[in-house]
């Protein structure tokens, strides 16, 4: 959503509460599931209202980066763009939340996120964003038990040792793409051999939101991905 410099909102991008990230997520991303495992949560005011948060943690595998020659605290995913209808564009939430990410955790090196095309995403703010595409994931296990879906690592860590339960059911998960986005000029000439075209941009949900409004939660440090 554009917006002219006069009517340009107030922005405020910091440190939340996990009740606010939570709240962001199960009403405005579409996977309605709060990651699991250590997070980084940033929320998001746009005129003093919480609008939503961005959040990074570990990601789906401690092999997210091992394949970049990182270590696993070398690297981490961006996990959860989770926001109501807004004025600021996303590529510049998220902008600010990458440089915020680099000085809270200064061994950082490595981001990836994921666009999933089942849910007719393309990654389209990660390619306004100058992200470095590198193709699509190899398909993973995922659950169907309770009559949800589940990714493979959120059930394991919700429903312990019930992967071979009679109720629950194994399918095949998408393949996502893949966007990688370097956090120093090393590490961007490191990958620029997995650099491949964009795809092809089509209608996106990246930027849906709910309309509900919501003023909740201030500001509060965190700890940092260690």
């Amino acid at each position: 959503m554009s917006t002219s410099k006069k009517n340009k909102p107030k922005l405020l991008i910091e440190w939340c509460h996990h009740k606010a990230a939570k709240f962001a997520v199960l009403n405005w991303h579409y996977s309605k599931r709060m990651p699991t495992g250590k997070l980084v949560k940033l929320g998001i005011w746009e005129d003093d209202q919480f609008i939503g948060a961005v959040l990074y943690g570990w990601g789906a595998t401690s092999a997210l980066v091992k394949q970049y020659g990182l270590r696993q605290d070398e690297g981490c995913e961006l996990v959860r763009i989770a926001m109501r209808n807004h004025q600021t564009p996303v590529t510049r939430i998220v902008s600010i939340t990458l440089k915020k990410l680099k000085r809270l955790c200064p061994g950082l090196r490595l981001v990836v996120s994921f666009a999933d095309p089942d849910q007719n995403h393309m990654g389209v703010i990660y390619q306004a964003g100058n992200w470095i595409y590198s193709g699509r994931s190899q398909a993973s296990d995922e659950y169907i038990y309770r009559g949800r879906r589940w990714q493979g690592r959120s059930f394991r860590n919700s429903f312990k040792q019930m992967e071979k339960h009679p109720d629950v059911k194994i399918v095949k998960g998408s393949s996502k793409h893949r966007y990688l986005m370097p956090l120093d000029s090393e590490m961007r000439t490191k990958i620029l051999s997995y650099k491949r075209s964009y795809p092809k941009r089509a209608t996106s949900k990246d930027n849906v939101a709910s309309i509900d409004q919501i003023e909740e939660d201030g500001v509060n440090p965190i700890v940092a991905l260690q």
